[in-house]
C-alpha cells in the first residue's frame, strides 16, 4: 500500500481530517420490492407488506429511517421528502443484498415504424446504391413518459454560459439535445442532421420539436429484436427541496439520467445543496451530464451567513462515463472522496464548458481525496480544484490514461493555504493539441530560439496563479510535456483578491520517467525542488521560465546554478506498471542513452534501480525481484 490510512488522513495543515460518521440509531425500518407481487403503494412499508415503489417510502422516511430496497429496476427519480438531524439520525437508503437495484431514468419504448419522408443524403438525386442494408426507424416519444421534462426539447447546455469560448470550441455537442436513446443498455451516439445517420450506424437524430427520434441500430439491426429505451428524467436520486442533511444512499445503481453540462451541477445523484450525505457503494452510468453532484450547485444562489456546504462522503463507489463531470462540487468543504473508480469521463467533449473533470471541486477547502482509481478520461481533467482551495490532500490516487488530456491535477487559482499532492501515481497524459501547429525546426533552426513554443500540453499536475503547492512523493510518468508545470496568473483578480504567483512549491522524493518535454517547469525560481529521481529523462527538463529568457537544464546544472535537487538523482532503467495485477517493476534497461566524451560521468546515470538512494516515490521499500530488477505493490487492498 502507497501509504496508510491513518497516515494519509493528516491533512497538510497537521490536523487530522474531520471524521463525523457514527453508527445510526435506526427508529424504524421500510421496505420496497417492486418485484413482490404483494407489494402496493398501499401498504405500510413493513416487511411483509413492502411498498412498490421508493418514491412511497421517500415519503414516510423521517430522520432514523433506513429503506430497505430489494432487487429490481426501477424507473423512478427518488425524491427524499426528509433529512436526518445529526450523524446517529440519518435517512438511509440502501439496497437489501438481494441483487441489484437499479434506478433508471429511462423507459422501456415498443411501436417502432419504418423511418420515412427524410434525406438520407445531401444532394440532388436518390443513391440507392449507397442506401441499401441501411434501416432508421422512428419512434414517436409517448407524452405520458415525460412528466414535467423532457430531455429531447433541451439541449446539453445549461443557463451558465459566460465561460465558453464559442470561437475555440465545436459547439455541436452543446447543442444536442439531453435525451438519450439505449440499445440493450448502450448509448446510441446522437447526430445534429438526419443524414448524419446515413454515414454511420448506431445513431440517432431529433426533431426539432423534441416529440420524435429516428434512430440506426449497430449492424442495422432491428429493434424489435432489443431492448430500447429512452430517458425520460433528469435525475435519479435527487431531493426537491433544497438543504436536505444526513442523507445516507447506499448500495443502488444510478442510470441513464438526462443531466445537462454544469453549470448548475446537477447529478444523476444530487445532494441538491445539503450537507453531511454518504453516497457509498452506489454506481452510476451513463449519465448524460453530471453523475454525482455534492455542493452548491452553482454560484448564483445567494449564500447565508454560517451556511453549511459540504462535509458529505462519497466512497467506495463506480462511476462510468458521465458526459462530462464524474462528482462535482461547489464551495464544499470537509469533502471525503474515497475508493471510488471514475472511468470514461468526458465523451461529451465540453472541455472548454471549463466544468469537465472525473472529480471537479470549487473553492474546497479541509477535503481528503484518497485510494481512488482515475481511468481513461477523455478530454477533460481528472482531478480540477477550481479557485480558493485550502488545506486539501489528495493522497493515495491513480491517475491513469488521460486520453487527449491537458493535465491530469488541475489546481487553479489558489493564492491562499496550501494543498498537497502526494503519494499518488500519475501515469499517461496524452495531451490535447493540434500536432499541425507544432512547428518544424530542422536541423538547427530551433537551436538559438530563447522561448519555448506554448502548442504542446499534457501535464501531470498543471497550476495556474497558485501558491504554496506541496507534490510529493508521486510516481509520475509518460506525461506529453511535462511532469509538473505551473504558471502565474498575475492579472485574474477581483474585489479584494490578488494575482497568483505560483511561486512557494515543494517538489520533494518523487519520481519523474519519461517525460515528453520536461520534468518540472517552474515559473520563477521562488520555489523548491529536492530529493527527486529523474529517470529516462532527455535534454534540458528542468527549467525555470521567469525572467526571460527560460533555462532548460539537466540535474548537475538544476544543482549547480540554482541550487534545487541537492539530493536529486538521475536514472536510466525502465518503469513498468501492471494495473492490472497491481505492481510497478523497476529493471534495468537493455539499452543505453548516446552521450558525448564524458556527458554518462557528468550525469551520474543510475542503471541499475536497486542503486537508488532512498526510495523516492510512493513507496518505503522496493522488493528485489531477479538480477537489476524490483517490484512494489500499488496497494494490499
Amino acid at each position: 500500500m502507497m501509504i496508510r490510512k491513518e497516515l494519509s488522513a493528516i491533512l497538510p495543515d497537521g490536523e487530522s481530517f474531520e471524521f463525523w460518521e457514527k453508527s445510526p440509531v435506526w427508529e424504524r425500518e421500510l421496505f420496497v420490492n417492486n418485484t413482490d407481487t404483494t407489494a402496493s403503494d398501499h401498504n405500510d412499508g413493513s416487511k411483509e407488506r413492502p411498498f412498490r415503489t421508493i418514491n412511497r417510502a421517500a415519503a414516510e422516511a423521517t430522520p432514523g429511517t433506513r429503506v430497505w430496497i430489494h432487487a429490481g429496476i426501477y424507473r423512478e427519480c427518488v425524491h427524499p421528502a426528509w433529512g436526518g438531524t445529526d450523524a446517529e439520525h440519518m435517512v438511509s437508503y440502501e439496497a437489501c443484498g438481494d441483487g441489484d437495484v437499479i434506478i433508471r431514468a429511462s423507459e422501456e419504448v415498443k411501436e417502432f415504424l419504418p423511418s420515412e419522408g427524410w434525406m438520407l443524403f445531401r444532394g440532388p438525386g436518390p443513391r440507392p446504391e449507397e442506401a441499401k442494408g441501411i434501416r432508421i426507424w422512428e419512434y414517436d416519444l409517448d407524452p405520458d413518459l415525460f412528466r414535467g421534462y423532457n430531455p429531447f426539447c433541451a439541449v446539453n447546455i445549461l443557463h451558465d454560459r459566460l465561460f465558453i469560448e464559442y470561437d475555440k470550441t465545436d459547439m455541436t455537442t452543446y447543442l444536442n439535445r439531453r435525451g438519450c436513446i439505449f440499445c440493450d443498455g448502450k448509448p446510441l451516439k446522437q447526430v445534429p442532421l438526419y443524414n448524419g445517420m446515413g454515414r454511420e450506424d448506431n445513431t440517432y437524430w431529433v426533431e426539432a420539436n423534441g416529440q420524435k427520434v429516428h434512430f440506426r441500430l449497430p449492424g442495422d439491426a432491428d429493434p424489435r429484436e432489443h431492448r430500447i429505451e429512452v430517458t425520460v428524467r433528469e435525475q435519479c436520486f435527487a431531493p426537491d427541496k433544497p438543504f436536505l442533511n444526513y442523507i445516507r444512499v447506499k448500495g443502488l445503481k444510478c442510470e441513464h439520467a438526462a443531466t445537462g453540462a454544469p453549470v448548475p451541477q446537477r447529478g444523476a445523484i444530487s445532494a441538491y445543496r445539503g450537507h453531511h450525505w454518504i453516497i457509498e457503494d452506489c454506481e452510476v452510468n451513463w449519465s448524460n451530464g453530471v453523475a454525482v453532484d455534492v455542493g452548491n450547485e452553482c454560484w448564483h444562489h445567494t449564500h447565508t451567513p454560517g451556511e453549511i456546504i459540504g462535509y458529505s462522503v462519497v466512497r467506495n463507489c463506480r462511476i462510468r462515463d458521465a458526459g462530462v463531470c464524474g462528482i462535482a462540487g461547489m464551495f464544499a468543504e470537509g469533502m471525503l472522496i474515497e475508493d471510488n473508480i471514475i472511468e470514461g469521463t468526458g465523451w461529451q467533449k465540453m472541455e472548454l464548458s471549463w466544468e469537465a473533470g472525473a472529480i471537479k471541486l470549487h473553492n474546497s477547502v479541509n477535503g481528503l481525496i484518497r485510494d481512488n482509481i482515475f481511468r481513461n478520461t477523455f478530454r477533460a481533467d481528472h482531478l480540477w480544484l477550481d479557485c480558493g482551495n485550502e488545506n486539501n490532500r489528495i493522497c493515495g490516487n491513480l491517475f491513469l490514461d488521460g486520453i487527449e488530456q491537458r493535465e491530469a491535477i488541475f489546481i487553479e487559482c489558489t493564492r491562499d493555504g496550501i494543498n498537497r499532492i502526494d503519494h499518488n501515481i500519475i501515469w499517461n497524459v496524452e495531451g490535447r493539441f493540434d500536432p499541425a501547429k507544432v512547428p518544424q525546426e530542422p536541423g538547427s533552426s530551433g537551436w538559438y530560439k530563447t522561448r519555448e513554443h506554448d502548442v504542446v500540453n499534457g501535464y501531470g499536475v498543471y497550476g495556474e496563479g497558485t501558491d504554496r503547492l506541496r507534490v510529493e512523493n508521486n510516481l509520475i510518468g509518460r506525461c506529453r510535456h511535462s511532469g509538473y508545470y505551473l504558471k502565474p496568473v498575475g492579472f485574474r483578480m477581483h474585489g479584494l483578491e490578488r494575482g497568483g504567483t505560483s511561486r512557494n512549491a515543494k517538489i520533494f522524493n518523487n519520481i519523474f520517467f519519461d517525460c515528453g518535454e520536461a520534468a518540472i517547469v517552474f515559473p520563477t525560481r521562488d520555489n523548491e525542488a529536492d530529493g527527486n529521481l529523474y529517470v529516462k529523462m532527455n535534454g534540458g527538463y528542468l527549467r525555470v521560465m521567469y525572467p526571460e529568457p527560460e533555462v532548460c537544464l539537466n540535474l548537475p546544472a538544476w544543482q549547480e546554478f540554482l541550487g534545487f535537487d541537492l539530493q536529486g538523482q538521475n536514472g536510466w532503467f525502465d518503469i513498468e506498471p501492471d494495473f492490472e495485477k497491481g505492481t510497478v517493476s523497476f529493471r534495468k534497461s537493455p539499452e543505453t542513452p548516446f552521450g558525448f566524451r564524458g556527458q554518462m560521468e557528468r550525469l551520474r546515470l543510475i542503471l541499475d534501480p536497486g542503486e537508488v538512494q532512498g526510495k523516492p516515490g510512493p513507496w518505503e521499500t522496493w522488493e528485489k525481484a531477479g538480477d537489476g530488477e524490483y517490484k512494489v505493490k500499488i496497494s494490499e487492498e
